[in-house]
Formats: structure tokens, C-alpha cells, sequence
């Protein structure tokens, strides 16, 4: 019988050759052939090498897989930084636009404050006046429609600043044209109403209206009858500031050319009344002591004064209404709008001059 020696020659000569992970069934042997001890060292050794080339695979697998997933998500930085820049960038305008809202709320609310302060400056020198006159031999007591007109047209005029914060917001905000025309039909009922106000106050005293005291001093600059000329208002203030069509340019126009007509025929009537007033007060003989039937005749015919500044407030109505007529309602909208901030610039302006020029006022 072959020797296991043999055997393994054999099988090496006839080309078969056995894993080695199975020379462990062949048994234990010794002289010539491998011992049991150091066939498994072998054995071992294979598997620790077969281990490190798998581990070495599955490390350079997965460091190929980790660069391609930084490789992806580099892009995603990039994006998500951008996303973030542009967030903050967004709240950056916001709380700029906020910062300025507020310096514009707290302007107008300076504003303000400096015309209630005019007003009050006004009705204290009212007052004085009313009583230096009592002093000085003629009656002039305080006069409530006034004092209750003054009053009013305080209101009036902080409910005008409302309405101008309003129409601004809608017309930035592009609101429909639903509430557009709520808001002009609001604003025009507000100028109906000062009109109102003012046809009430004439009564008590129409030289009160027709002075303007109840104005701040840039407003009763450009004074006439107690009022603004709409012809003016129509051709300087509201024309150049609305994007008008040909047709509605012409309208405007025209409406513009009747104002001033009626304007005229009623500053002439104005110059008439003057007329007849000058004639009725120097009539008679000076120096005689006695003017009770001249001053008796001037009053009769003062009366018609009151007329004069009731229909220079109807030509103010009757232009805002016409003018409201020609325009679409977004352009209704920024006329009151065009017409409201321009007060606003008037007052600020005697503001201005009142801070700046104390004594001028006084």
C-alpha cells in the first residue's frame, strides 16, 4: 500500500491538486509530510489574508462611495447658502421697509402735532383778540360757532390724514377698485362736509372764513374767498401728477377753463361789493361825530358776502365732483391723493416757517 507520501506525488504527477483548506482530512502524519500544526498555521494565514483583501475592497468601496457623496453635496451647500443669503437678504428689506414706515408714521404724527399747536396758538389769539377788542370800547365777545368750528376742523383735518394713509396703502397694495371707490366716495363726502363747516361758521362770521385765520399761514397765502382756486388746483397741483388719456386731458382742461370763469365772474362781484361798501362807509360828512346811517347801510349790504363764500365753496364741490366724473376710479383715488398730500405740504411748510421764523408769526 502507497504511503500518503506517494499518494500526494501521485496526485501532483496526474495534475490533481486538492484545496488546501482540505488537506485536513488526510489525516495526521510525520516524517516526510506536513504536520497538523503547521497546516492550519497555513490555513490561517490564507483566511487572515483573504479577511485584509476583503476589508481593503470594502474600504476603498466605501471612500469611493464617500467622496461621491461629498461630490453631491457640495452642490447642496452651495444651493442651501445661496437659499439662506436670499432669506436674509428678504428680512433685511422687510425690517428696512418697516424702519422707514415708521419714520414716515412718526413724521406725519409731528406734523401733526405742530398743526394742533398752530390751531391752538390760533384760538388763544382769537380769544385775545376778542377780549383786547371788548377793552377797547366795541363788543366782540367770544363767538362759540367759531370756537365749535375750530374744533371741528381739527377733527376734520386728522381725519383727512387717515384718509391720505389709506388711499396711499391701497394704491401701493394695488387694492380693487371696489374699495378704491369706497375710499373717493369717502374722501369727497369728507370735502363736503368741510364745506358744510364753513357755510355754518359764516354765519357767526363771515370775516373769520374770508380771513383765513382757521388756516395755517402758507395755506392763507394762496386764500381766495376763504378757500383755494379749484381752477388752479386742477391746471398746477392734480394735471402734471395723473397719467391721463387725450380725451380725459381736454375734459380736465375745460373743466379747468369754467372754474376760472366762474372764478372771475365771482372775484369781480367781490370787487363790486368792495365798491359799494367804500362808497356806503365814506358817505356823508366827516367830522360831524355821527356815522350810524352809513355804517347801518354797509352791514345791509355785507350781508351779501355770506353769498359770495357760500358759492366759491359750491364751485369747489361742483369741480371735485365733475373732476371725480372724468377719472377712472384708481385715478379718482390718486387725485385725492395728489390733493390731500399737497395740504400736507402747505402745513408742514408753515411749520417750518413758524420753527424757523418765531417772531414773523407772532
Amino acid at each position: 500500500m502507497d504511503s500518503p507520501t506517494s499518494q500526494f506525488v501521485s496526485a501532483r504527477s496526474m495534475g490533481i491538486f486538492e484545496p488546501i483548506n482540505q488537506m485536513s482530512l488526510w489525516g495526521d502524519f510525520s516524517g516526510d509530510g506536513f504536520p497538523n500544526t503547521a497546516m492550519a498555521e497555513i490555513m490561517e494565514a490564507n483566511m487572515k489574508l483573504d479577511n485584509q483583501s476583503e476589508d481593503t475592497s470594502h474600504e476603498m468601496l466605501e471612500s469611493s462611495n464617500k467622496c461621491d457623496q461629498e461630490a453631491s453635496k457640495f452642490p447642496d451647500k452651495a444651493l442651501r447658502r445661496l437659499a439662506q443669503n436670499r432669506e436674509a437678504a428678504r428680512k433685511s428689506r422687510m425690517r428696512k421697509k418697516v424702519y422707514v414706515q415708521q419714520l414716515e408714521t412718526s413724521r406725519l404724527k409731528l406734523i401733526e402735532l405742530e398743526q394742533e399747536l398752530e390751531r391752538v396758538k390760533q384760538r388763544g389769539q382769537y380769544m385775545c383778540n376778542a377780549v383786547d377788542a371788548s377793552y377797547q370800547g366795541y363788543s366782540a365777545p367770544l363767538n362759540s360757532g367759531i370756537i365749535a368750528f375750530e374744533v371741528e376742523y381739527g377733527r376734520w383735518v386728522d381725519e383727512q390724514n387717515k384718509q391720505i394713509n389709506e388711499l396711499r396703502d391701497a394704491l401701493n397694495s394695488n387694492t380693487a377698485d371696489i374699495k378704491l371707490q369706497i375710499l373717493v366716495d369717502g374722501g369727497l363726502k369728507h370735502y363736503y362736509n368741510l364745506f358744510r363747516m364753513k357755510e355754518n361758521a359764516a354765519k357767526s362770521d363771515v370775516f373769520y372764513i374770508m380771513s383765513g385765520v382757521w388756516k395755517t399761514p402758507a395755506e392763507r397765502f394762496f386764500l381766495w374767498i376763504g378757500g383755494y382756486r379749484p381752477s388752479e388746483l386742477l391746471i398746477k397741483v392734480l394735471l402734471p401728477h395723473l397719467e391721463l388719456l387725450e380725451q380725459q386731458r381736454a375734459h380736465i382742461c375745460s373743466l379747468a377753463q369754467s372754474c376760472q370763469q366762474a372764478e372771475d365772474a365771482l372775484t369781480q362781484g367781490m370787487d363790486r361789493l368792495q365798491a359799494t361798501l367804500v362808497e356806503a362807509v365814506a358817505a356823508g360828512r366827516f367830522g360831524e361825530g355821527s356815522y350810524l346811517p352809513q355804517v347801518s347801510t354797509a352791514v345791509e349790504r355785507l350781508k351779501a358776502l355770506l353769498g359770495f363764500v357760500n358759492q366759491a365753496d359750491h364751485i369747489r364741490q361742483e369741480t371735485l365732483q365733475q373732476t371725480s366724473h372724468i377719472l377712472t376710479t384708481r385715478q379718482a383715488a390718486q387725485a385725492l391723493l395728489t390733493l390731500g398730500e399737497y395740504c400736507q405740504r402747505l402745513r408742514a411748510l408753515s411749520s417750518l416757517w413758524t420753527n424757523n421764523h418765531p417772531c414773523e408769526t407772532t
